[in-house]
């Protein structure tokens, strides 16, 4: 709207008034909001292949993925997360839904993240699920997270005792646009948790790389990322076709959190 011509003039009278002057100079700021008790977010994305460590669990085909999660003050938090899967590495489930919960604060420019996750397979026919617990460590952009498998492998018999460490970290150059790396570990593997690679040489451990970009407009974030490990692995529908499901391959994502 235009100003009003009469608008200055006003003004310099007021300021000619010391009582007045003092009086509005005395009104005090509007006091910030205090922290709510708790929140609720939820995420929704879609993705050119869901990459769980490096290897792809929906034949390298596109994912629809989102959840949701709730946050206390206090630190605590739990959340659910779901994903289309490739049914035939799966035993007959074609989504993968992931129920999390755990606690995590910060200490200046440190962070701790404790906490428990449960992957479940509805329609699987042999119940395939798998329970992790894991201890996070961040420390500015870089982060540090490791996993336990306290049940068997993914169902896997005699797996118990997997591991799974995590080195990531992320940076934010400003209108809009970031980077992200990380190196992945999976250890711990034995008996049938195994992988056998399309060379026919048994693999009991993979180590994934991943190097990608953001740029994020009105709250969407659009990503494009390499991601790799050092293993030719083929499981599920693309065995029929000795696909590799491990190999390099460009990742590109939309996705967003409200």
């Amino acid at each position: 709207m235009k100003p009003s011509r009469f608008v200055l003039p006003a003004l310099l009278a007021l300021s000619a008034m010391p009582g007045l002057a003092q009086t509005a100079a005395a009104v005090p700021e509007t006091e910030p909001k205090p922290e709510p008790e708790f929140a609720f977010t939820g995420n929704l994305g879609i993705f050119s292949d869901y990459r769980f460590r490096g290897i792809s669990q929906t034949n390298k085909k596109p994912a629809i993925q989102g959840g949701v999660d709730f946050a206390h003050k206090s630190g605590w938090y739990l959340g659910n997360w779901n994903s289309n899967v490739d049914s035939a590495l799966f035993n007959g489930a074609n989504i993968e839904m992931d129920f999390y919960g755990g606690w995590k604060h910060s200490f200046g420019d440190f962070g701790v993240d404790l906490g428990a996750l449960y992957y479940y397979y509805p329609g699987s026919d042999s119940r395939i699920s798998n329970t992790e617990l894991y201890i996070g460590g961040s420390w500015g952009p870089l982060s540090l997270k490791y996993s336990y498998a306290v049940s068997d492998f993914f169902s896997i018999d005699d797996s118990k005792g997997a591991y799974y460490l995590l080195l990531s970290g992320a940076h934010d150059f400003g209108n809009g646009f970031g980077v992200n790396a990380s190196v992945g570990y999976q250890g711990g593997l034995k008996n049938g948790a195994c992988y056998t690679e399309m060379n026919g040489q048994v693999a009991c451990s993979v180590a994934d790389f991943k190097l990608g970009g953001t740029y994020t407009i009105d709250g969407w974030v659009l990503g494009l990322a390499y991601v790799t490990t050092n293993r030719d692995i083929t499981l599920g529908t693309a065995a029929s076709s000795n696909r590799n499901i491990s190999g390099g391959t460009a990742l590109v994502s939309v996705s967003k959190t409200f």
